[in-house]
């Protein structure tokens, strides 16, 4: 693992989970909660969206148990107040989805350019590469269901069309969120079952890039 190829995929992270995060706002906006907006948080500044835990320690940490081979992170979630929504709990699930979503289309975006542009080569072709495989992953990571992941917002969504009040129990659980990540990330990421939750994010990548071995983030 060189410098250069740590600062590029650093970059792509950083690039992806910017994008993830002002998704999340402008689609809470949309739906009646201003708050990002009034926080400053729709920007593409990486400045504000850098998380100690999430943007610095968490990649970091995988990035020494996994020897370089893999590497998750996040920015400052972007604050949405869910009672401003006009339905709380469908625009819970959206705005929740919005995020993963971006990851997806920038995932798209990049495999078309390799896909239809031929003179894509070399150190392009690699840096396209890395973004389709690294958004997936994270698209993927973020829809796991457990708290304080965009997936236990879906799975509470529709946990609060059977009973209101286990929507908010269950998303009152964002409290030990960093704790339920790393005891995920310890127990998980050693075992074969890992693999599990990114074989969707594999097929995609061969399905958007023509291409059947993802690349090395670093």
């Amino acid at each position: 693992m060189d410098i250069a190829s740590l600062i590029i995929g650093l970059a792509i992270l950083l690039f992806s989970v910017v994008f993830h995060e002002v998704a999340h706002g402008l689609v809470a906006e949309k739906l009646g909660d201003p708050t990002a907006r009034f926080a400053g948080r729709l920007t593409l500044n990486p400045i504000p969206h850098i998380d100690l835990y999430g943007s610095i320690l968490l990649p970091a940490f995988l990035l020494i148990i996994t020897q370089g081979q893999f590497v998750l992170g996040s920015a400052k979630p972007v604050p949405v107040n869910f009672y401003n929504l006009r339905n709380y709990r469908r625009d819970t699930a959206l705005v929740s989805l919005a995020g993963p979503a971006t990851n997806l289309v920038l995932a798209l975006v990049a495999g078309l350019v390799v896909l239809f542009l031929p003179g894509t080569s070399g150190t392009a072709e690699s840096l396209l590469l890395k973004t389709v495989w690294l958004n997936l992953i994270l698209m993927m990571f973020n829809l796991i269901p457990i708290p304080p992941l965009d997936g236990s917002k879906i799975l509470g969504s529709i946990l609060g069309y059977i009973n209101i009040e286990w929507m908010h129990r269950f998303i009152a659980l964002e409290r030990y969120g960093l704790m339920f990540i790393l005891l995920f990330l310890l127990v998980f990421a050693a075992t074969p079952l890992f693999g599990i939750f990114f074989l969707p994010a594999l097929l995609l990548f061969r399905l958007f890039t023509g291409t059947d071995l993802p690349p090395s983030i670093f």
